[in-house]
């Protein structure tokens, strides 16, 4: 663990988790207690840019007033009913993201990794009943250095050892190919018994890796050239995050199965969604599938508020303005830095790629050097830094964030 210290508010926090917590996290040193559009604030008063935004569940900013309005106003009232009756909040809500996204139906959960595993439940279940496999023949093909969440079922098809060191035996039923590869896809395809494809429009976690041009859309025309299903995972790309309001539509491409998290709240409360339509979610029936907190009250006026957000306030296209400058700033500290090798991203998610090894601390320390200059971020995969901030942010709070960037790597002694 870091050396903190104990003495300030600060420090007493951050020992109270590690004393009574489970480790499964190693968090920046800095402890927030206040949040607002584009800022949050430490319990000892310092402001600064978050430039994560609670990985892309913030993108409405902090604490948006019409989101928390609308979560306050219907916890008032009834928060949970379960799905043994209907509410009133629920079947609105389901009509409104169905149509808002162009679904026929919604299967509503919680967490983006409860969704990832309603969407191969119900593609298994679609390759059984409707295309004809025989039952647990069923192959789902997905990416190597994926990120779908850390499930057991999950966890059995990455290939990142500390989500898969001593957790087997790992569920069987998937073919792992290169992330951005067409020909592997289309080998893999030619396999017996192939249900869908499971891919991330871009892979966030393993470092914002953006696919090719035409990436997407060859691989949904190559699913349905073969029958099997395209499933997208905008968890974490999806509600403006890229400059669309999903990272698929940049080429025009419209996924078999399409699973939501993380901001389709704001990230105010936990709500996640499979969308498809009837052909495919028809094949689940009462009792096969399903969760006690899925479709409550609160999260559906919660989800029905956050993207109306997204529309009102434009947030698909300011992501797409603001990245576009964020990265051709970031690009002249490429040119000028021997530190950064590379930056990547589309909208507001982009990360810049640091000069050393993955099990290095130089992003680590870099970060804790962003922090002390007023600006959140995390390394991932020990090199990269990932920046995206929240979309309500304007062109002045961005190039006020170029320039704490570019000082603190300008500054920064190896």
């Amino acid at each position: 663990m870091d050396h903190i210290d104990t003495t300030t508010r600060t420090g007493e926090l951050i020992e109270l988790e590690n004393r009574y917590g489970a480790h499964n996290y190693h968090p920046l040193p800095v402890v927030l207690e206040r949040g607002e559009g584009v800022h949050v604030w430490d319990v000892e008063g310092k402001k600064y840019y978050d430039f994560l935004s609670a990985y892309s569940a913030v993108n409405q900013g902090h604490c948006h007033p019409k989101i928390v309005g609308a979560m306050m106003e219907q916890a008032k009232t009834l928060t949970l009913t379960s799905r043994a009756f209907y509410n009133d909040a629920l079947g609105p809500y389901e009509k409104f993201a169905s149509e808002y996204f162009g679904f026929d139906k919604l299967l509503p959960m919680n967490t983006g990794a409860e969704a990832v595993e309603t969407a191969i439940k119900i593609c298994r279940k679609w390759a059984y009943e409707v295309k004809g496999i025989d039952e647990n023949e069923a192959k789902i093909i997905v990416c190597d250095n994926n990120f779908h969440g850390r499930t057991t079922t999950i966890i059995s098809f990455s290939n990142d050892p500390d989500a898969r060191k001593n957790f087997g035996p790992y569920t069987q039923g998937f073919i792992r190919i290169p992330y951005n590869d067409l020909d592997a896809l289309k080998e893999a395809l030619k396999e017996e018994n192939i249900a869908g494809f499971l891919v991330e429009p871009i892979q966030g976690e393993a470092g914002v890796y953006v696919p090719d041009e035409g990436f997407l859309a060859g691989a949904s025309a190559l699913c349905k050239e073969h029958g099997a299903l395209f499933i997208a995972d905008e968890v974490q790309t999806g509600i403006a995050r890229t400059g669309k309001l999903l990272a698929v539509d940049h080429e025009n491409v419209k996924p078999d199965i399409l699973i939501l998290g993380k901001a389709i709240s704001g990230g105010v409360y936990p709500v996640s969604a499979v969308l498809a339509n009837d052909p495919i979610m028809n094949v689940i029936k009462p009792g096969q599938h399903g969760s006690t907190f899925g479709g409550n009250p609160v999260a559906a006026k919660v989800a029905m508020a956050a993207l109306e957000v997204v529309e009102e306030e434009s947030l698909a296209e300011n992501a797409q303005r603001l990245g576009e400058i964020f990265r051709s700033k970031m690009n002249e500290l490429v040119a000028e830095s021997d530190l950064v090798n590379a930056v990547r991203g589309k909208g507001l998610l982009n990360a810049i790629l640091i000069n050393d090894t993955e099990d290095s601390d130089t992003a680590w320390r870099i970060c804790l050097a962003l922090r002390d200059n007023g600006l959140l971020a995390k390394p991932t995969h020990g090199n990269i830094i990932r920046f995206a901030p929240p979309l309500v942010m304007n062109e002045d709070q961005l190039m006020d964030c170029v320039g704490i960037i570019t000082e603190t790597i300008r500054n920064f002694k190896k």
